[in-house]
This record gives C-alpha cells, structure tokens and sequence, in this order.
C-alpha cells in the first residue's frame, strides 16, 4: 500500500484549550475512512489543519512524501488535498453550471490567467461530464440558491472534486439531508470519487452511513485519536461506546438485527 498522508505528533492550542493532542494517522491510497467524534471533539480541528485553514502549533503533516505544513489552502489544494465544507460553499446567484466552470477556471488557471474568459468549449465538456457524473444534470441551468440540500451538497463536493485530487476531505456530508435521500447521495458522492480512485476521509455522525461506506475508522475525543480501526471493530470498542456513539445506538442496532432475524426465521 502507497502511503499518500502521514502526520505526526499534531497539536493545536488555542492559549490553554488543547483542541488536537498527539494525533498520529497514516493514510494509504484508496482508503475511505469515517472521521467520528461528538461535537468539540476535535475532528473539524484535524480537518482545517490537513488542509490548510488552521495552523498547527506543533507537528508534522507530510503529502505524498512532501511536508506541507504551514502551506496556504490555494497551496495544499494544487498539490492535491481538497475539501468539502458542512455548509456548501457555492456561488448562490450563479447557475450550477457556472458554479463548475468557475470551479475549473480556479483549479486551471493562476495570475493573470484567472482574467481570462471563463468559457471554452473544451472546458464546459468538462463541466457537463462532471455534471453527470455526480448526477445533476437536471440542474444545470438552475440558479444554486433554488436547489434543494441534497443538490446543493452534490454541486458542493462535485466543486471540490474538479481538480481530481488525490485526498478528498469531506464535513458532514450528509448533515441537513433527510434520512430518506442520505443512502442514494452517498451511493452517488462514493461511486464518482471510486471511478476517479480519490482516497477520502470524511466526517460523520451518521453511524449508519458509517457502517456502509467507510472500512476505517478515526475516532476522536477531547483532541485525541481514541480508536483508529476497521469500521466493525472501532464501533465496539470501549472507548468508542462510551464517549461517541453511545449504548443507544447499540440497543437500537441489536433491536434491528433481531427483528430481521425474526422475520427471517418466521
């Protein structure tokens, strides 16, 4: 396995708050894993400082045998870590297709290249692939602000996937979508970044989205890494009961497999 993020002996302080403490992660090409944790616990902090948007008191970050610590967003995300915000950050007066042509123009271009027209035929096929592919299509002449969450957050990840990174770092993405639609928007969100081989780590507190789509497991309390294992294992761990998912969410898991148990044996 190809090692493409290792950090080491990350900290953060904020005067006397620890918000990340002796965070050690290797993470291999093509891993998916679940970043878990309660509010506070320090997962966005991890995320931010991977990243770019938080700077590290301490430690070391290393990309594909590069270390990028200190490096700026713009930075880091041209070498080939992306990310995704909680809240979707796109353009909300512009069409989801200008939304991706600005996004291709801003991963393509720098300098004085960002003044060139946004438009060409070469890069608006780019657009619409990407546009089916994350299965939006419908929406392409739909102004961002009309689109309904699950949309809005498909067109979020679709802009931060443009530049085809190597890590792609997810907040939430199933946070504010109905437990209907959370399935089919992952199903979509995993099988484009799967077809472009994109290793990802996402946050999530959601343990059923967990169970499906991660095979590992990043479980963080007070700024720590308590767990770091296969998904079956990290949620029966101790700590992992005790201090994020909860013996609620264990009772209502053993509730439901002995209900289908039941049915099977009816």
């Amino acid at each position: 396995m190809t090692v493409v993020l290792e950090v080491r002996d990350l900290q953060k302080t904020f005067g006397a708050v620890v918000a990340a403490k002796d965070v050690n992660v290797t993470v291999n090409e093509h891993e998916v894993i679940g970043i878990i944790g309660a509010n506070g616990a320090g997962k966005t902090t991890f995320v931010n400082m991977v990243t770019g948007y938080l700077k590290p008191t301490s430690g070391q970050i290393e990309f594909a045998g590069r270390n990028i610590m200190g490096l700026p967003p713009r930075e880091i995300t041209t070498l080939g870590i992306s990310r995704s915000f909680q809240v979707p950050q796109v353009f909300a007066s512009e069409t989801v297709f200008d939304n991706l042509l600005m996004a291709y123009a801003i991963t393509e271009e720098s300098g004085i290249g960002l003044l060139s027209p946004l438009y060409n035929d070469e890069r608006a096929a780019r657009v619409d692939s990407h546009l089916a592919r994350y299965q939006i299509a419908e929406y392409r002449n739909a102004t961002a602000s009309t689109l309904p969450q699950g949309t809005r957050k498909l067109l979020d990840i679709a802009m931060a996937a443009v530049s085809n990174p190597t890590i792609l770092m997810l907040d939430e993405p199933t946070s504010g979508i109905s437990a209907e639609e959370k399935f089919a928007l992952m199903d979509i969100i995993m099988e484009a970044l799967r077809q472009d081989e994109t290793t990802v780590l996402f946050i999530e507190h959601d343990m059923e989205i967990v169970e499906r789509y991660v095979s590992r497991v990043l479980a963080f309390y007070q700024g720590q890494i308590i767990c770091d294992a296969p998904t079956a294992e990290a949620l029966v761990d101790p700590g992992v009961r005790e201090f994020v998912v909860g013996e609620e969410y264990h009772r209502t898991r053993r509730e439901a497999t002995n209900g289908q148990g039941g049915a099977d044996n009816a």
